[in-house]
């Protein structure tokens, strides 16, 4: 979905006269927000990527969701209905905008602009947002292997319209994202290429078929 409004441009442009938004820089590798604390945090990614990861009891990783420039996360998305731990990973050098939602509809003391275009286009970041969400839905809900790796392969080549793309995870990553075993995921890779359903060059892939 392409967005009706510039979000660098705006960050650029309004945050810095709000008293009640901030901008937070994050190596890669670093935890940017955990999910325990209900802050009814609203966060929006400027620069970079990062990924929502949950720990599970038996000490396996899943990625919940992942997230580039635009996109919206923080605690306000996610009821908590577990005891395990979930937090924002930087995956690459991030620029992150920090906002309590229940500062929303609350004028700074010197009047900004900042909430007024907030207001008015966070719908479209929502609409993004579930877009982005019941597409990883529709890649879950394939029954084998082939069938969810040939999904996710073909939205993210509708996307770029290409057939050549390249893999925004690790294939540690991109198992932990589909929640299939990574072995079990390699041998599928292979049989892919050797039934000339796809190339695979690193995390290039060219869609053959």
């Amino acid at each position: 979905m392409k967005l009706n409004f510039n979000v660098n441009n705006f960050i650029d442009n309004f945050s810095k006269g709000c008293a009640k938004a901030q901008i937070k820089t994050f190596q890669k590798g670093e935890i940017i927000t955990t999910y325990l604390v209900n802050r009814n945090q609203l966060c929006i990614l400027i620069e970079g990527s990062a990924d929502l990861i949950r720990y599970e009891s038996n000490g396996s990783q899943s990625i919940i969701e992942h997230f580039s420039s635009s996109d919206l996360f923080g605690e306000i998305f996610y009821s908590l209905t577990t005891n395990n731990e979930l937090f924002v990973l930087a995956k690459k050098n991030c620029k992150v905008l920090f906002f309590s939602y229940d500062n929303f509809h609350k004028k700074c003391k010197k009047t900004c602009k900042f909430h007024d275009i907030l207001v008015t286009h966070l719908p479209d970041l929502i609409l993004n947002k579930s877009i982005v969400l019941n597409t990883r839905i529709e890649v879950l809900s394939q029954r084998s292997i082939r069938d969810k790796l040939l999904k996710y392969f073909n939205i993210t080549s509708a996307r770029s319209l290409n057939k050549m793309f390249f893999l925004n995870f690790s294939l540690t990553d991109l198992a932990d994202y589909l929640s299939i075993d990574r072995s079990a995921m390699m041998r599928e890779l292979k049989n892919l290429q050797d039934d000339k359903i796809i190339k695979k060059e690193k995390n290039k892939i060219t869609l053959l078929v």
